[in-house]
């Protein structure tokens, strides 16, 4: 390396790294590494303790763990040195690919996952393979068939570790830790730092250093958050108009069901966007061909669930717009964190029904961020600005001269009318009623509700033994919040209601969220969904549950409110999501098995 080139890597040759990888680095277009590889490589290179490192998507983890490990391993050693594991079938894709930049020529990378040829993937683990990046359910396959041999084993990473444990993995990847070697080292990656993943982090790895990437702020500062009061019915309508005024809309809409995904991306298709949907029964082939176009800009708007979008990296992003907000702060996390990257300014918007401000504000709580309030779009505004798109198309055309096929047709019909008519009479052809304000729906303004206190749905009801004093002492004893602000408690016979001030809920969910129920990953306490329609069930709650059914806490049989009503846009009886927390009905409540830190266990006997 020469003295004119040592200087732009300096920062990443004195973490430990050799010459051929910041040559390597180099020719990507590195400069600076991030916080999280500045604490994580020398780390890594060193010592030899497992290690837990807490940084957020986008942060360049990948290049964290991987530039360490292959620094390390011992090329042609016909074993598998290095596992990876990935929450989704794209993260796994992508993580190959980068080590792939970053590898010495004789090292050997594959991926593993769902959805592929298992013929190829036992071919290359027969010819040998330096490190396996893949899907937790398709390693233990092969580790289960005998074809994945880890007892040569020195590093196995658990890249975004929360996610693979929010989508169920847990059992898995505890299986694959027992294939492995006692000496192995294990790195742990991950946004947040749930209970789940602590309790990992203690039954398998020793001598753990803990790495935090301190931020101020979860999010980038390259990242505008605002956020429209609409509507449910209206959140259609108002996606279509901020398409319409944002300047190279290129974006994810993230949705909380599939119906809503499907019900979109049909219905902008229907008006002449380009749109495609991910949802988890899109097929593997599809998903990748979707993704392709994406990312090659075929289409500019993917509209997707959480759990289809997991893995999916597009470093230019102008927008993540949230129709419906997530299941909880951390998934906002996720889904705001594919915009505003790699020097990028982007936009995140959310989408807020009445019933959905009180989640609203405790999310703000979370992220450490004030979301600013924007008011949408009217007609005119879309209106003026298809105008201005249609004007600056045309001087376009024009000093491109990309003109002449369609001279001697203007000629024509510039000698027999005035030039004007003709050009309005174009317009008008081509555009129909675009340019008019009355072919845009109205969107009513709405006011959402501040009022100041929470509804908590508790899962816990008569059939576990408990009763409406009983809850009030649960929510004394373990929640620490007075008799005085505990009001309106209704115990039914699988679940329960209170009402505390709001600034309070947020810690109650915390608190009793953090006791284990044994066989099911649902909250113990959530916010409940308000009575909406008035029809005949109050807090009984009807059919449907999380499916955003019928009735939900609102009962009667209602299909409005967050459910996606009449004329929404989420589907007939599905939604966005169906009632937030609705365990009131169907086969989606908890389970009532107690494990034995259940609080429920205490109160068994008293039935």
């Amino acid at each position: 390396m020469t003295n004119t080139e040592k200087p732009l890597l300096e920062e990443f040759a004195v973490l430990g790294l050799s010459e051929s990888t910041l040559f390597a680095l180099k020719a990507k277009g590195f400069e600076t590494p991030s916080p999280i590889q500045k604490l994580t490589i020398p780390l890594l290179l060193k010592n030899e303790n497992d290690i837990i490192a807490q940084a957020q998507t986008g942060t360049g983890k990948t290049a964290a763990f991987g530039l360490p490990i292959i620094e390390k391993l011992v090329p042609k050693k016909k074993t598998v040195q290095a596992l990876i594991l990935a929450p989704t079938r794209e993260l796994a894709i992508q993580v190959t690919e980068e080590l792939q930049s970053f590898k010495r020529d004789k090292l050997a990378i594959t991926p593993i996952y769902g959805g592929a040829a298992m013929n190829e993937q036992l071919r290359r683990l027969d010819k040998g393979v330096d490190i396996v990046v893949g899907t937790p359910g398709r390693i233990l396959d092969h580790l289960r068939r005998g074809t994945l041999d880890l007892s040569g084993l020195e590093w196995l990473v658990l890249d975004e570790a929360d996610e693979m444990l929010n989508m169920g993995f847990i059992d898995d990847v505890d299986e694959i830790l027992s294939f492995a070697k006692e000496d192995r080292r294990i790195f742990l990656f991950s946004a947040t730092m749930p209970t789940r993943v602590a309790d990992l982090s203690r039954k398998y790895m020793k001598n753990v250093e803990h790495i935090k990437v301190q931020n101020t702020q979860l999010l980038s500062d390259l990242t505008d958050q605002i956020y429209f009061e609409v509507r449910e019915a209206d959140k259609f309508d108002a996606l279509t108009r901020i398409i319409d005024v944002e300047q190279d809309f290129y974006g994810i809409v993230f949705c909380r069901t599939k119906v809503a995904v499907d019900s979109i991306t049909n219905n902008l298709n229907e008006r002449g966007y380009a749109a495609e949907g991910l949802h988890g029964d899109i097929s593997q082939t599809m998903r990748e061909k979707i993704l392709r176009k994406f990312k090659n800009k075929k289409v500019n708007i993917l509209v997707a669930t959480d759990v289809a979008a997991r893995g999916i990296d597009v470093s230019n992003l102008s927008h993540v717009l949230n129709y419906s907000l997530p299941q909880d702060s951390e998934s906002y996390v996720h889904r705001i964190g594919r915009t505003g990257r790699a020097g990028n300014e982007g936009m995140a918007i959310t989408f807020i029904s009445n019933a959905e401000y009180r989640q609203f504000v405790a999310l703000q709580r979370y992220v450490k961020t004030n979301i600013r309030k924007e008011t949408l779009p009217t007609a005119a505004d879309v209106v003026e600005m298809k105008k201005q798109k249609i004007q600056d198309e045309i001087t376009e055309i024009i000093t491109g001269e990309t003109y002449s096929d369609y001279t001697e047709m203007a000629e024509k019909l510039v000698g027999e009318n005035d030039p004007k008519i003709v050009l309005a009479s174009l317009l008008k052809l081509s555009f129909k009623n675009q340019l008019t304000e009355a072919a845009y729906p109205e969107v009513r303004r709405i006011d959402v509700d501040r009022r100041g206190t929470a509804r908590l749905f508790i899962a816990l009801g008569k059939a576990d033994g408990y009763r409406p004093k009983m809850i009030v002492d649960l929510l004394k004893d373990k929640c620490g919040i007075s008799d005085q602000k505990i009001d309106d408690v209704k115990c039914m016979e699988d679940f329960s209601f209170a009402s505390v001030p709001f600034e309070d809920a947020e810690m109650v969910m915390k608190k009793l969220n953090g006791f284990k129920m044994n066989d099911s990953d649902k909250p113990l306490v959530s916010l409940a969904k308000e009575d909406k329609q008035g029809g005949g069930g109050g807090d009984r709650g009807g059919r449907g549950g999380d499916r955003g059914g019928r009735g939900s806490y609102g009962g009667g049989g209602g299909r409005g409110g967050d459910r996606g009503g009449r004329g929404s846009y989420g589907g007939d009886r599905g939604g966005d999501r169906g009632a937030r927390g609705s365990y009131g009905g169907g086969d989606d409540r908890p389970k009532r098995r107690a494990s034995s830190t259940d609080i429920r266990s205490k109160n068994r006997g008293g039935r």
